[in-house]
């Protein structure tokens, strides 16, 4: 055989091959705009973060700025949900405590792709979840975005938007949620693209779900062309995730990190 015929064989199954790979993911388009690696050795940046106060609603019944609840270990933001003990000396009588951060008003997100890549520690009636929030405006009208909720040490995540329209009209077209495989004990990368007419839903790069903008006589059907603030947080109990064991405790969730990308 030879040389030339031998090369021009050689670069037909390069062209072959070179066509049977794996297409690029979506975020080929996408330019880094901000990211936080949580490298600082023994606290968070409290000039993007702040620690998640108490509320009514399920998800808030025992958030606590407990230091327990928070640690920075190799790279990592931990974020725990722990039993209450009276060893703690706390003024605080709730049952468990659990720690949650946001970038409420301190920064905001819009027009990009937001990813966060994170390890769950589950455990029976833990909830972690990381999402959305508009930094203006009441819930439900102003939309709420789940980037990811686990329930348990299940081995699927929730992804999810919640508005006017699917919250108080009760509307389910389009499907405005879906669930996704995870690794159920290592990192996992969560993303979601917001944009001016659809959301677009990622785990580990496999598109889960797209909510778009539709034409309907229908009020909120689409609130999410707006910013909104990151909030992650380890969550337990509620009606949703049911009862919590403590002999299970602590569930923890690891950030590794977040990132913003926009396109040029």
């Amino acid at each position: 055989m030879n040389k030339a015929y031998t090369i021009i064989i050689f670069l037909t199954f390069m062209g072959i091959h070179s066509s049977c790979q794996k297409p690029e993911t979506s975020n080929k388009d996408w330019k880094i705009a901000w990211e936080e690696n949580f490298d600082q050795p023994d606290h968070f940046d409290t000039n993007v973060w702040s620690k998640i106060p108490r509320g009514t609603p399920d998800w808030k019944n025992y958030m606590s700025d407990f230091d327990s609840c928070y640690d920075m270990q190799d790279g990592n933001l931990v974020l725990r949900g722990i039993a209450n003990r009276p060893e703690y000396n706390l003024d605080d009588t709730a049952t468990y405590l659990t720690g949650g951060v946001f970038t409420k008003d301190k920064k905001g997100f819009h027009n990009g792709r937001l990813e966060i890549r994170a390890r769950l520690v589950g455990a029976r009636g833990a909830w972690p979840a990381i999402w959305l929030l508009p930094q203006d405006g009441q819930w439900p009208d102003g939309g709420e975005i789940d980037i990811m909720e686990r329930l348990n040490s299940e081995s699927i995540a929730y992804q999810t938007v919640h508005s006017y329209y699917t919250v108080q009209l009760k509307q389910t077209t389009p499907r405005k949620g879906g669930t996704g495989q995870i690794d159920p004990d290592g990192y996992n990368v969560y993303a979601v693209e917001l944009g001016a007419d659809s959301l677009r839903f990622y785990i580990n790069d496999e598109h889960i779900l797209t909510y778009p903008r539709i034409e309907t006589d229908k009020e909120g059907q689409y609130p999410f062309d707006q910013p909104y603030y990151l909030l992650i947080d380890m969550q337990l109990g509620g009606s949703w995730v049911g009862r919590v064991y403590p002999e299970d405790l602590p569930a923890e969730m690891w950030v590794d990190w977040v990132r913003f990308y926009t396109k040029e």
